[in-house]
């Protein structure tokens, strides 16, 4: 058992100060590195360092960085880089997950993809099987998917699979089970056989009967479980934005569409849009199949999208559609806004989720965010984890769950 002294306390806080500060030497801490440490500080300078991705990277520079701070570059010689070698930045990749854990890993992969450019070399397989795979790496091959050789795209699709499949793991249970209880209690009727009585409820709704004298509830409305059909009992569609920044969103969405498309009870429908709508009901046995049939990075046509799902309600008042989109509208207006009245006034539950991921509050259009809580079609972002309860009271028509630090209208 190790012993803590305020030495040994005050000279691993050192310790970790030369790891944040980076520098040469000692760098004013009076603690040098050595083994282990040096070489995890030379896996932080190579992305962090003062010149960290100035001049020409692996894909021909990107702007500087400032040392393990981020911000503008410092003047003078660039202290250090992965380089333009593609087996330097292999070998980086493994040192990483080396002296990292994996969620420290995810991180500094994606600042350098964006601190260093390193977006070209995960069109190479290598690189692909280097990388820890995340639901932000998903959406970095997604956007280059079109660039994307045929070489390297079964590697690329094995990377997105696993991604894919380790949140069906965590998310398919949970969500089966919430929705089905929402389903379940939807399906409430009002003239229910003995067996079929809701007791519970029955008794709360009736409490207003209650006798004194004889001690007892004289219920003057029986609510009963409606008896399990065989057929759909409600349909769902979503409506996602495939515009760059709503990447991670539309790996998440892809994933619960499957879900759902494999529950009985829910016809469920999912569409992606840009400036053009495309149907990939079709692909949802597949969510790796939904992924690689969208294309990331285009434009915003939230009108015309809407349409498209408009056309294609048969039961409204069965209906639920979820837009996800951070609301940023190319198209036009007014006739979005129309089309959510239309949709509303016809029975269907209709809600906005600005993100659908863990990234916290997003950019939006806070305009078009309230204008869409006027007509009763709340707006805001959405962890996945509180998704199921989303869309169970959404399906029960219930309040819906919109956590207090959400950004809503």
């Amino acid at each position: 058992m190790t012993t803590h002294t305020p030495a040994t306390d005050h000279h691993e806080r050192l310790r970790r100060w030369r790891l944040v500060l980076g520098g040469q030497g000692a760098d004013g801490t009076g603690c040098s590195l050595s083994g282990a440490d040096a070489a995890m500080d030379r896996t932080l300078e190579a992305l962090y360092g003062a010149r960290g991705g100035d001049g020409p990277g692996p894909t021909g520079g990107s702007p500087g960085v400032t040392a393990r701070g981020g911000g503008a570059a410092a003047a003078g010689p660039r202290s250090a880089g992965l380089g333009g070698s593609a087996p330097q930045v292999a070998r980086w990749l493994g040192d990483i997950r080396r002296y990292f854990p994996t969620s420290v890993v995810q991180v500094m992969q994606r600042d350098a993809i964006d601190r260093l450019g390193l977006s070209a070399l995960l069109l190479e397989p290598e690189m692909l099987e280097a990388v820890e795979a995340d639901v932000h790496l998903v959406g970095t091959l997604l956007t280059l998917n079109k660039a994307m050789p045929e070489t390297t795209k079964n590697t690329a699709r094995a990377v997105v699979r696993k991604v894919v499949e380790d949140l069906e793991k965590r998310l398919a249970t949970r969500t089966r089970a919430t929705l089905t209880g929402a389903l379940d209690r939807s399906a409430r009727i009002s003239r229910p056989r003995h067996r079929d009585i809701d007791w519970d409820r029955t008794i709360r709704a009736n409490l207003a009967h209650y006798l004194p004298e004889h001690r007892t509830v004289v219920p003057e409305r029986l609510i009963g479980h409606g008896r399990a059909a065989r057929g759909v009992k409600k349909d769902v569609v979503l409506c996602i934005d495939q515009s760059g920044s709503m990447a991670a969103s539309v790996v998440y969405a892809s994933v619960f569409g499957a879900v759902l498309a494999s529950m009985r009870s829910l016809a469920t429908r999912l569409v992606v849009f840009d400036t053009s709508v495309v149907d990939l009901t079709e692909q949802l046995d597949d969510p790796v199949d939904v992924l690689f049939g969208t294309r990331l990075g285009g434009g915003t046509d939230i009108n015309r999208a809407l349409a498209y799902c408009q056309s294609q309600i048969t039961r409204p008042a069965d209906t639920v559609v979820v837009l996800i989109s951070d609301l940023y509208e190319g198209g036009i207006r007014d006739e979005m806004l129309g089309r959510v009245a239309g949709m509303k006034a016809s029975g269907v539950q209709f809600l906005t989720l600005l993100a659908l991921s863990d990234e916290g509050a997003p950019s939006y259009d806070r305009e078009h965010a309230a204008a869409l809580a006027a007509l009763g079609a709340p707006a805001f972002a959405c962890t996945p984890d509180l998704f199921p309860e989303v869309m169970a009271a959404a399906i029960e028509r219930r309040q819906l769950p919109i956590p207090d630090m959400a950004m809503h209208q």
